[in-house]
Order: C-alpha cells, then sequence, then structure tokens
C-alpha cells in the first residue's frame, strides 16, 4: 500500500485540540483521515487509511503514550510523525528525539507554525497517485 500525501491523522487525546488542529488541516487544503485518542486506535487508524503524516500527541488515553505510538507506526505504516506536545521535559523530548521524528512543536500550536511544518514535510512526500 502507498501512503496518501493529503492524508492527515490527528491523534490527541483532547477533544478541543484535535478540532482545532482538524481546522488547521483541513485550511491547507488537507484531508483529516481520522482522529484517535489512544496509541492502539490511532495505529489502527494509520494503517486503515495510509497517512502520510501523523500529528501526534505525546500523552494519550490508555497504557501507551504517543511515542510508543509513534515508534509502531514510523515501522509499520511508514507515516512521517509531527509530535505536538505540551511536555518541555527534559527526558520526554529526549525519547521523542530517539523515535526521529519529522518536527515537534510545542502547545499551543499556531495555525502558521502548523502550515509552515507540514509544508517542510510534504516536499519529500511522492507525487500523488489519485
Amino acid at each position: 500500500m502507498m501512503l496518501h500525501p493529503n492524508r492527515v491523522l490527528i491523534v490527541d487525546d483532547e477533544f478541543i485540540i484535535t478540532e482545532t488542529l482538524r481546522i488547521y488541516v483541513e485550511d491547507m487544503g488537507l484531508e483529516v483521515c481520522g482522529t484517535a485518542a489512544t496509541a492502539d486506535s490511532a495505529l489502527e487508524m494509520a494503517h486503515a487509511h495510509q497517512p502520510y503524516i501523523v500529528l501526534m500527541d505525546v500523552r494519550l488515553q490508555g497504557e501507551r503514550d504517543g511515542i510508543e505510538a509513534s515508534e509502531d507506526i514510523s515501522q509499520q505504516v511508514g507515516s512521517k510523525v509531527i509530535f505536538i506536545t505540551g511536555s518541555r521535559e527534559p527526558a520526554t523530548l529526549e525519547r521523542i528525539e530517539s523515535h526521529h521524528p519529522a518536527a515537534v512543536l510545542f502547545k499551543p500550536v499556531s495555525e502558521g507554525q502548523l502550515g509552515s511544518v507540514v509544508q517542510k514535510v510534504l516536499k519529500d512526500a511522492p507525487p500523488s497517485q489519485a
């Protein structure tokens, strides 16, 4: 299966943040293929929708966090992960960096910040087969 350059999966357990990110992504002309609040549902949706980009929070509902989810998604699906986190703890940031994210943004994220990072990540995307 091929990744879809125009698809974005949003993973965050806070509804208001998820909806804000959805608006930003749709304003960029991209499709939000789904949202998830847990690591397991994020992995499931990534397999189902093959998004090129995953916007990933670190703290999620359930046993596993966004860093663990991003590792699974990167290895199994190949999506590019952009972390959006409220955490600035050195240990957390080291864990994020060890998984080679496409980018790391800190909450609150502006539409401009997200847009420029997404555009940078999409520059490496394969041409759409749609």
